[in-house]
């Protein structure tokens, strides 16, 4: 009798721990996000995530326009919970356009003006814009680096240029909008339209052009300083240039994004908390980023308070972009020369 109750007992203990190591297992939940980050990094935050969490991510990598076109088209029934990544004129949009919620993270410990006033994007590092150019196309071509915007725009460099488009784009229309700050709205057209007839190819992502020069596909990319400096840390041939007149930067932030599934909002809320803290920051700086929190930083990895950079209105910017990425379209036509929808 007591060998049929032990044996019962050990049998209700191993179901017990079962059913405890399930229930465990099931409540660390599934956080669905749409990521602006570079593929890499992105793969690199969310597996520590989940490393440290239990909490398993779903992640669609998409660009700042891209990721703004699919929240809006999605607004009704919204199939992600949150945003990771991407410039943060995009999510100031986003919350323009009532795509995303506010969320007051105990985490955030940024600089005020790097985060939303109403608490609806925080940012998680920021990068300047610059010039990445292949020094081994520079050489063949008998090209130095460009060092200022208006040098980008000499024909010397006609057939030699990449950037993205802006529509599609947040990098490529903080491009559009650095133009438009640092010469007016006429002159910022006028320009775009002498700078077009460098440009070989618009690409979708404005990581691409980088990526590209990078390989000797086109010589000088107009991109983000810590992306540049992350391909030269891998051993391409790169060149870092600033335009000497002054440059835009990014604010990379991250959003709740409104009315996503609710069953995954406690978790979407514990990644942004934690997209905001030490762990995170340190793996950014894996890419060469400057984080808001307080970490070493890798030798090349350039503060943006070393760059000479324009006095960046972020709201106007957004609150203007989809006019002016209709004019660009008008007077530029770039559309037409962009690289198909993948």
């Amino acid at each position: 009798m007591k060998r049929v109750v032990a044996i019962v007992l050990a049998m209700l203990l191993v179901t017990s721990f079962a059913l405890f190591a399930g229930g465990e297992k099931e409540s660390a939940g599934k956080v669905t996000a749409y990521t602006t980050l570079d593929e890499e990094l992105a793969r690199k935050v969310f597996n520590a995530f989940t490393e440290e969490t239990g909490i398993q991510v779903d992640w669609v990598r998409l660009s700042t326009g891209e990721c703004t076109a699919r929240m809006e088209a999605e607004k009704e029934n919204p199939q992600a919970s949150i945003w990771y990544g991407g410039v943060g004129l995009g999510h100031i949009e986003a919350k323009d356009k009532g795509l995303t919620m506010p969320y007051d993270s105990p985490a955030a410990k940024m600089p005020e003006k790097f985060r939303d006033q109403d608490r609806y994007w925080s940012g998680i590092y920021a990068g300047p814009l610059c010039f990445e150019s292949n020094t081994q196309a520079l050489e063949k071509y008998g090209l130095t680096a460009p060092t200022s915007w208006e040098e980008l725009a000499d024909p010397k460099y006609k057939g030699h240029v990449q950037m993205a488009n802006p529509g599609s784009s947040g990098t490529a229309y903080n491009v559009l909008a650095t133009m438009v700050t640092l010469y007016g709205e006429e002159k910022a057209f006028e320009y775009m339209k002498r700078l077009d007839a460098n440009i070989t190819q618009y690409t979708r992502s404005g990581s691409a052009p980088g990526k590209n020069a990078a390989i000797g596909e086109t010589t000088i990319a107009i991109g983000y300083a810590h992306d540049g400096v992350r391909l030269i840390a891998e051993g391409y041939p790169l060149e870092i240039t600033f335009p000497s007149e002054g440059t835009g930067y990014e604010v990379a932030s991250i959003s709740l994004i409104k009315n996503g599934p609710a069953e995954e909002l406690a978790y979407a809320k514990k990644l942004y908390d934690w997209a905001l803290g030490e762990t995170a920051a340190k793996i950014y700086t894996t890419a060469f980023t400057v984080p808001f929190v307080d970490v070493p930083l890798p030798k090349g990895a350039l503060p943006i308070s070393k760059v000479n950079t324009i006095n960046q209105d972020d709201e106007w910017a957004a609150a203007n972009k989809a006019r002016l990425v209709e004019k660009w379209n008008a007077v530029i036509g770039g559309e037409s020369r962009t690289e198909p929808k993948k």
